[in-house]
């Protein structure tokens, strides 16, 4: 047991891929940290990590070692919950993964939720990228689309509609589209997938597609310029529904769009589930997506 803080100190640098990360997690100094590591290596008789100016990376025996450490962290983890849980109110960080639109129909309701669960402190990030849950330390995500990840449990929170739509001023300049022909004398503006660096299709008719005058990583960022007139967007529809509201969107050939979306909660298989984790899968499940659910 005197070796946990040391091998607590090698998972997280290899994980962050610098000392500095890792001391941010733990709560140490980079210098603290670095020295519980170059402890450990001494102690096992091995090089674990390679150091460079900008990041470290694992050697190969540090690989094999990080994996069974992980485990044992895993498992201490675990012990924890089912002793502490037990009696317990849900307390303690919950960190969890939304897309970057996700703020839209997730913080909302955050207010009703710290409401119910005073001592749970939520640590959201916010990004399209396809985040290791397991490898960052991520308790529980919220993605969209076809899941194919074994490793992990999902239930579903709900569906959503996507929509096409352009400006009043992009409209007074380029015309309607009265249909899905014209949509190849028209511009749009276009999502890019970050994980797979495709362009989202859109599946109104596949072969016609606008010119694409503006791809952009960030579903926020096509919002943002089809409100500024550079051309139509598809999206889904509770991210452009404020700005359809107002009149600065409005929507095009509705009776062609009939495309869904899905979303759903994920967390890692294998792991006892914590009693802060499971109000937040209840309290999601109950209030997302469901019609009429209260703010």
């Amino acid at each position: 047991m005197d070796n946990l803080p040391r091998i607590t100190s090698f998972v997280r640098t290899a994980e962050a891929q610098s000392f500095v990360g890792a001391a941010r997690v733990l709560g140490l100094s980079p210098s603290a940290v670095g020295k519980n590591v170059a402890k450990l290596e001494a102690a096992l008789g091995v090089r674990l990590l390679h150091r460079t100016t900008r990041r470290v990376g694992l050697t190969a025996e540090g690989a094999v070692f990080l994996e069974r450490c992980r485990r044992i962290i895993d498992d201490l983890g675990d012990a924890e919950i089912a002793v502490s849980d037990t009696r317990a109110l849900p307390h303690g960080v919950l960190r969890v993964s939304v897309p970057t639109i996700g703020y839209r129909f997730l913080v909302p309701h955050l207010a009703a939720f710290s409401a119910t669960y005073p001592h749970v402190e939520l640590d959201l990030n916010c990004n399209d990228r396809h985040v290791d849950l397991i490898g960052e330390g991520i308790d529980v995500a919220i993605r969209s689309g076809e899941l194919a990840d074994s490793s992990l449990v999902a239930r579903t929170l709900g569906t959503f509609s996507f929509v096409l739509c352009a400006s009043p001023t992009y409209l007074e300049a380029h015309g309607t589209p009265a249909s899905v022909d014209d949509l190849l004398i028209h511009y749009g503006v276009r999502f890019r997938n970050p994980a797979s660096g495709h362009l989202q299709p859109w599946p109104i008719a596949p072969d016609r597609h606008p010119r694409t005058v503006l791809a952009c990583s960030n579903m926020e960022g096509v919002r943002a310029a089809a409100i500024e007139g550079l051309g139509m967007a598809y999206m889904p529809d509770f991210l452009a529904e404020d700005a359809v509201q107002t009149g600065s969107l409005l929507l095009l050939l509705e009776r062609e769009v009939c495309s869904q979306g899905r979303f759903s909660l994920v967390w890692p298989s294998g792991r006892l589930v914590s009693s802060r984790l499971r109000a937040f899968i209840d309290f999601a499940t109950t209030r997302l997506f469901r019609v009429g659910a209260a703010a």
